[in-house]
């Protein structure tokens, strides 16, 4: 049972496995937006246009809707209209604002790929100039322009960083409070 958790824990601790969880909670959260905009904002405009295009009247709802079953209702003015809470009906609205939610899902999901591959394409884009420089210095092959400007670029970063201070290291907070403690205590003996 213990080497089952010692597994456990090394796959859980693999940074690919905390990268995959947290997109599953980012997504997660982003589909219940979409999905709350395509239900609360998307849905009623599609079924408002609907109503309208099937004429925009009392009559209306019988088209507006493909009804299995049908149950009426006597309203306020005592007219027979459709009661869609006990009627089995199509609701196209609903059908067309899933249709809306799902190309919105997915553009959403095509940009984060796409931006997530052109980092990728940069970063390989630069290991290849890097080995081509490396391997022609090695071989004593002079330098295009194109990779000058690369190492000048590189250079350039390098000093970058050099020149700005060092982070103060994080002291830890346990170490702090001992340090606290001890200098209370040698106070209260002075």
């Amino acid at each position: 049972m213990k080497k089952f958790w010692q597994e456990f824990k090394k796959f859980i601790s693999r940074g690919n496995v905390m990268d995959m969880a947290v997109g599953t909670i980012i997504g997660a959260a982003f589909t219940a937006i979409v999905t709350a905009l395509s239900n609360g904002i998307l849905k009623p405009v599609i079924n408002m246009v609907i109503y309208y295009c099937c004429g925009g009247n009392k009559d209306a709802l019988d088209k507006m809707y493909t009804v299995l079953v049908k149950v009426t209702k006597i309203d306020s003015e005592g007219n027979q209209v459709l009661d869609l809470a006990n009627s089995i009906y199509i609701d196209w609205g609903a059908f067309i604002s899933a249709i809306i939610n799902f190309f919105l899902v997915a553009l959403v999901l095509f940009f984060v790929i796409k931006g997530f591959n052109t980092l990728r394409d940069q970063a390989a884009a630069s290991a290849k100039i890097e080995n081509r420089i490396k391997f022609k210095q090695e071989k004593g092959i002079k330098l295009n322009k194109k990779e000058l400007a690369y190492l000048e670029t590189k250079q350039k970063e390098q000093e970058e960083l050099a020149s700005m201070p060092a982070p103060e290291p994080v002291k830890d907070p346990v170490v702090s409070l001992l340090e606290e403690i001890r200098d209370s205590l040698t106070k209260d003996k002075e």
